[in-house]
């Protein structure tokens, strides 16, 4: 199955063409962890790992890496308000961020490198930037300068003097140009580190080319995150692996789209963050989790009510009939684990540069179809089989949290009981056995 994805450096669909056969290599950016994560840095978590989980489903071995940036200027001043040490931080950080994968169901990644484990491999890439005539030395500071890289701006298609003017690029006399940018940092406070040119720690665009070096070898098949990162965290990337390299660590750039409150970009001055754990704890973590990914990952997204009660609708038709069918499996002695004999047409729409929204079509017509074959007068039972296991491998692909149940044989005497009692309107005895039953769930 041919896969195409919208290759952020070209500006094209492209064919996925893996550096090794059957193995994709992926890396992308974490989190910086100083603050407990909000609803929006859940996007690219969940976007990129339905990706994994659809490219495991069609026999791809894939190396996912994501980071923790653990230095950081915010995590040193949070450090420092509270008097304890920045690992304390970002452990603290860590663990809450983890509990949002776990209650997201994604995917445990192939490595998640923390900076601090890399700080000696950082000083001697930024070293040996030096040397190539890549970076210079000023009062200690390492900077990189962009001057020194062809097609600098070719990530995010912009000429330099527009990079210049719609960047927020700090006034620095020690650049030559005003788009260099900080290799390693001079610092009195925090995690440093002491080196030949100062006492210091790395800067960030140097971190995740560091880790990429040195877990893949520093060529990968995708390098992704969300669109805020592309200028200038992800351009400087690709200069600092054009120097090193002379590749763009990656054949494939994949962005998507960030998240809107109620059709207002989501800030800290507006008043309209919403943090994960609350966004779950409010609507569960199924919907929270449909939510994001049902909209294509390039486009823009708005958290409101229609967009929840939209998705929430769906999710309830998922659960109704998945219970339903998972019921008449254990009535009929029926394995609950095989996998779907097949889901081209879905499988279909996610090798078209991830169509998660026409893949959750394509579900809802095989539900609808579910429906229909349960309320058939003469069941079918290889039908039933089919649909539960065409509705189980679609949403364990999309990441929802739907496993099948196995009753014992006391639960499904009950069941039989009840039906019988219905069928010969003995309605007390039915109603009784209807409420033991919806009490363990099975109804």
């Amino acid at each position: 199955m041919d896969i195409k994805i919208y290759n952020s450096l070209t500006g094209n669909l492209e064919t996925l063409k893996p550096i090794h056969d059957g193995e994709v290599d992926m890396y992308v950016c974490g989190p910086t962890v100083y603050n407990d994560p909000h609803i929006g840095n859940m996007r690219p978590v969940v976007v990129f790992d339905t990706f994994v989980r659809f490219l495991n489903y069609i026999g791809y071995k894939v190396k996912y890496v994501s980071n923790y940036t653990d230095v950081d200027d915010k995590i040193i001043n949070k450090a420092l308000e509270e008097g304890i040490s920045e690992k304390e931080i970002a452990e603290r950080y860590i663990a809450r961020y983890k509990d949002v994968l776990k209650s997201m169901n994604v995917l445990p990644a192939y490595k998640n490198p923390r900076v601090t484990e890399y700080m000696d491999d950082i000083i001697r890439y930024i070293d040996k930037l030096v040397e190539l005539g890549n970076a210079y030395v000023v009062d200690g500071e390492v900077f990189f300068d962009v001057n020194s890289v062809q097609n600098y701006g070719i990530l995010s298609k912009m000429k330099k003097d527009q990079l210049i003017s719609g960047a927020r690029v700090e006034t620095n006399t020690k650049k030559k140009n005003p788009l260099d940018f900080l290799l390693w940092k001079k610092t009195e406070k925090g995690i440093k580190r002491d080196t030949k040119w100062c006492l210091g720690r790395p800067g960030w665009h140097t971190e995740c080319c560091v880790m990429i070096d040195s877990i893949f070898g520093g060529y990968i098949d995708i390098h992704g995150g969300g669109m805020d990162l592309k200028f200038p965290h992800h351009e400087n990337e690709v200069a600092q692996a054009t120097a090193m390299h002379n590749n763009h660590i990656a054949n494939y750039w994949m962005h998507n789209a960030m998240m809107n409150i109620n059709g207002d970009k989501m800030s800290k001055s507006l008043g309209n963050v919403i943090l994960a754990k609350d966004a779950i704890e409010e609507y569960g973590a199924d919907l929270i989790r449909l939510f994001l990914i049902n909209a294509p990952y390039r486009s823009v997204i708005n958290l409101n009510d229609e967009t929840i009660n939209d998705n929430r609708t769906i999710l309830n038709k998922i659960a109704q009939v998945y219970k339903q069918l998972n019921l008449k499996m254990n009535v009929e002695n029926q394995p609950l684990n095989e996998k779907s004999k097949e889901i081209t047409r879905f499988l279909e729409c996610l090798a078209d540069d991830l169509n998660i929204s026409n893949a959750i079509t394509y579900l809802l017509d095989v539900i609808k179809k579910a429906n229909q074959d349960l309320r058939t007068k003469n069941v079918d039972i290889e039908e039933i089989k089919e649909d539960f296991y065409k509705i189980s491998d679609m949403c364990s692909i999309l990441g929802l949290h739907f496993e099948p149940k196995k009753f014992n044989d006391e639960e499904i005497l009950m069941y039989n009981e009840y039906i019988q009692a219905k069928n010969n309107k003995d309605f007390a005895k039915s109603d009784e056995l209807r409420k033991k039953l919806m009490d363990l769930g099975i109804l």
